[in-house]
């Protein structure tokens, strides 16, 4: 592994444990070149996922891109972060066990949209702002209001 210090590709593992609910292992690094320490992860990937865009555009599909979007969603929430890696890595296998490597960026947003529904309103609406493009504040209104179960009327 390279050092992201100096460069050096001779680093050193210097201990090793699971990580994410054992579904990565942990690794921290030793740089015998310039003393620098890093950690890294490593996961099991059972295929390459290419995302299909909107617009026809292909490209790989970046685990790292997916957590960022779901953390940003998730930000000052009171979400213990270890269930948030879980939902990451749940999402992640999902879309691996699908049986496709060529994924619509759609059915990924669906897919996240779903899992944040069941761990936080206000993630998910965050999410969705950005997924479903809102443009003003009826947008919101809008999506807000399709969540609440309707009223049952106070007519006596």
């Amino acid at each position: 592994m390279r050092c992201p210090f100096c460069g050096n590709i001779d680093t050193q593992v210097k201990d090793s444990r699971p990580a994410e609910d054992h579904v990565a292992i942990r690794r921290r690094r030793f740089c015998p070149a310039c003393g620098g320490r890093f950690t890294t992860y490593e996961r099991v990937q059972l295929r390459d996922l290419v995302v299909i865009k909107t617009n026809g555009k292909r490209e790989d599909f970046d685990r790292d891109k997916l957590e960022r979007s779901i953390r940003i969603s998730m930000q000052k929430r009171p979400i213990d972060p270890d269930r948030i890696d879980q939902m990451i890595s749940g999402i992640v296998r999902r879309l691996e066990s699908m049986g496709e490597t060529d994924i619509p960026s759609n059915k990924i947003g669906e897919i996240v949209m779903e899992a944040l529904a069941r761990i936080d309103t206000v993630a998910y609406v965050r999410f969705a702002s950005v997924y479903k493009n809102f443009q003003a504040a009826d947008d919101f209104e809008e999506f807000v209001h399709e969540l609440r179960p309707p009223q049952p009327s106070t007519d006596e």
